[in-house]
């Protein structure tokens, strides 16, 4: 295993000589943010950056992440923990996913395994996770992200969420993408669907964010393995999205066991038109899937 350092250390996903995202694979944040690995920044092809890191309204979002509010009783998505009727307080709970060993850590695919440790030193899970920047075409580029956690206690862990513990509409945790908010918003679209409110809590295939000026983008999030977990959207007070592991009701990982997911992310320039993403969702789906790391 590598040795553990104060310093933080990044490295690039590189698609025809040009950065489209950094992976900071070793941070260097306080315990209250549930240090763990992230992209950022993410960028299209242009080199408008698409994610935020540590905004002023919620310190502990990370760029693109896996992030889980509750694993055992453990914070690993930062900030306050939900209490069921008690509501969000400050607890000594934060955990910390660190990066074990590399399974390979080329220009366009990085694949790890990392440990998720409680407060105590305790080991709850192991996580090996595979991202890859994949080309598709003069507009956009493509981050394929997978992951699976495994139980690594003695007995069943469960993964929760506010939601699960009563909060309506707040089950995030999992893979989750915070985002830039430009002046005039942004637009949240579906297959069969649009506004945040038609979509959030839905298990569409595919969920797209587009914004306009000044420099317009779209991220097009597809569900590619058919999981059906539920998208959890943020798009007023801020921006953020990811299929949520435990909508509302916890996730049971027996011992050994635990959540396999994948999704792919579309990032492209311009303020595409639903034609234009059905058509970016089409070809990134009949394209074949890269070879496990």
């Amino acid at each position: 295993m590598d040795d553990q350092t104060t310093l933080t250390q990044t490295h690039p996903l590189i698609l025809g000589g040009q950065t489209v995202a950094q992976y900071v694979w070793r941070p260097h944040l306080p315990h209250t943010l549930s240090p763990r690995p992230y992209l950022h920044p993410v960028r299209t092809l242009n080199g408008t950056r698409v994610t935020e890191a540590m905004p002023p309204d919620h310190l502990h979002h990370l760029g693109v992440s896996i992030a889980v509010p509750d694993a055992g009783g453990v914070n690993f998505w930062g900030g306050r923990t939900y209490v069921r009727d008690r509501g969000s307080l400050p607890l000594p709970n934060h955990g910390v996913q660190r990066h074990h060993r590399w399974e390979a850590r080329t220009d366009t695919v990085l694949a790890h395994e990392l440990h998720w440790i409680a407060p105590d030193g305790t080991l709850l899970l192991r996580e090996r996770r595979r991202i890859a920047a994949r080309p598709v075409d003069h507009r956009a580029w493509a981050l394929d992200f997978r992951y699976t956690l495994h139980n690594h206690t003695p007995e069943p862990l469960h993964i929760s969420s506010p939601g699960a513990k009563g909060r309506t509409g707040a089950g995030y945790g999992g893979f989750f993408w915070r985002a830039p908010l430009g002046p005039d918003g942004a637009h949240v679209h579906g297959p069969n669907a649009t506004g945040t409110e038609h979509l959030h809590g839905t298990a569409t295939p595919w969920l797209a964010l587009r914004s306009g000026e000044p420099r317009p983008w779209t991220l097009v999030f597809i569900d590619i393995a058919a999981q059906r977990d539920p998208w959890f959207i943020r798009s007023g007070d801020y921006l953020g999205v990811g299929p949520a592991l435990a909508w509302t009701e916890p996730l049971m990982a027996a011992p050994g066991d635990g959540p396999r997911r994948r999704i792919i992310t579309v990032v492209a320039d311009g303020d595409l038109s639903p034609r234009a993403i059905e058509g970016l969702v089409d070809t990134v789906t009949a394209s074949p899937a890269p070879r496990e790391a």
